[in-house]
């Protein structure tokens, strides 16, 4: 892990680097969060403009500086597309808690850089960011998700119900949580494999 002028985290993967995302990235974010497939469970209606994509690359700027969260752009090594992003967000430096959000480019779909950009953050989270318990909060539908996080570790731990009013209706959402000692003992039997 490496640090830019900023002093933002950069994370590398064996395929991945993930980075700060700045205005410069506001096409390719406009590009998959305008889709409305990538959008259907992110609790925003597909943006349009470019504007909305500024926006969502200031709300990234506000949570780092607020400190209750940070979010890295995924890039593919040797290319500089942003092609999603991950990260943490709701942090309660008090309780040791955030919790974990993610979105990808469709087209990326199903070669596993979700999960390795989501064990990465996750790794960094309760590495360099010292968190206990990292939550996660997926709709009932978005099976997808829900698979993506189990095989990271992630336990369901309830059904809150009506628990987001995004898009015109209320949304039930389903808690996971993963555990730092969860997290350390699923890394240590990788390594006895």
């Amino acid at each position: 892990m490496t640090k830019d002028v900023n002093n933002f985290p950069f994370i590398e993967t064996n395929r991945l680097l993930l980075r700060e995302i700045v205005k410069d990235d506001a096409n390719d974010i406009l590009k998959y969060l305008s889709d409305e497939e990538v959008m259907k469970y992110y609790g925003l209606a597909p943006f349009q403009t470019i504007n909305e994509a500024l926006n969502e690359i200031s709300w990234y700027q506000s949570i780092l500086n607020e400190q209750t969260g940070i979010r890295w752009g995924i890039t593919l090594k040797g290319k500089d597309e942003v092609i999603g992003s991950c990260g943490f967000l709701n942090r309660v430096p008090e309780h040791y808690r955030t919790e974990i959000g993610y979105e990808l480019n469709r087209d990326y779909w199903g070669h596993g850089i979700a999960s390795e950009a989501l064990e990465a953050v996750i790794r960094y989270g309760f590495k360099d960011l010292k968190f206990q318990r990292i939550e996660a909060l997926v709709e009932p539908p978005n099976i997808l998700s829900q698979k993506l996080i189990e095989k990271k570790g992630f336990i369901r731990e309830g059904l809150l119900r009506n628990y987001e009013f995004t898009c015109g209706k209320f949304d039930d959402l389903y808690m996971y949580s993963l555990l730092k000692q969860d997290f350390e003992k699923l890394q240590e039997s990788k390594l006895n494999m």
